[in-house]
């Protein structure tokens, strides 16, 4: 009888291991069927062309870490496009203001602004006014300016008039540096100047009275 139940052992320890080789083959095939699949990498959609959103008669406005306002741009219509963060505007109205608060103002019948607003083209009767380190106004009027609001710049590759004062003068291009008060204008040039003031007429002395 001892020998009987010997030898059983003897069996199921033999088989032992193919149990638990089979047990463990069985439990892997389970979490094989029951992980979840990694899923393919999705590919990277092209940056739509289209607007990605649009405003009609709106207000934008900037401000400075201060908190006082340096920019503000008006429109009829706007449209931001995702895929070069640039922002067309219909009838823009622009009024910037330097850091020693000079004001500039600048309008056209479209433009096209770069994401933060710091370069503005202005294209269909556009013009800019602005000032003088004397205070005079400077108007600039074309087809298309370029508006460098920060660094308070003008260029323009077009025909360009430009106004200070009772001076006026028509150019093929512009280029008009506020800080450094440079204006550079490419030829032909054609200009009217404003005449000198005339000078007061000499005063003379009065003619005394005849005696009787």
């Amino acid at each position: 009888m001892a020998a009987t139940a010997w030898r059983g052992r003897l069996q199921l320890s033999a088989y032992l291991p193919l149990a638990l080789m089979a047990t463990l083959a069985l439990a892997t095939w389970w979490l094989l069927k029951n992980s979840p699949v990694p899923q393919a990498p999705a590919e990277a959609r092209p940056v739509s062309r289209d607007p990605d959103y649009t405003m009609t008669q709106f207000s934008m406005e900037r401000f400075d870490g201060t908190g006082r306002q340096k920019l503000r741009i008006d429109g009829d219509r706007l449209r931001h496009f995702p895929a070069t963060d640039h922002t067309e505007i219909d009838v823009a109205r622009i009024r910037a203001i330097g850091a020693d608060g000079r004001v500039t103002l600048a309008r056209a019948q479209k433009a096209l602004a770069n994401g933060d607003g710091s370069e503005v083209q202005l294209l269909g009767d556009a013009e800019i006014t602005s000032q003088d380190a004397a205070g005079l106004p400077v108007v600039m009027r074309s087809e298309f300016l370029h508006f460098f609001v920060v660094q308070e710049r003008v260029s323009s590759n077009q025909k360009v008039q430009v106004t200070r004062g009772a001076t006026d003068v028509t150019a093929a291009g512009l280029e008009y540096d506020y800080p450094t008060q440079k204006l550079d204008l490419q030829g032909p040039l054609r200009a009217v100047l404003a005449p000198r003031e005339a000078p007061l007429p000499a005063v003379m002395p009065a003619a005394s009275a005849p005696r009787p």
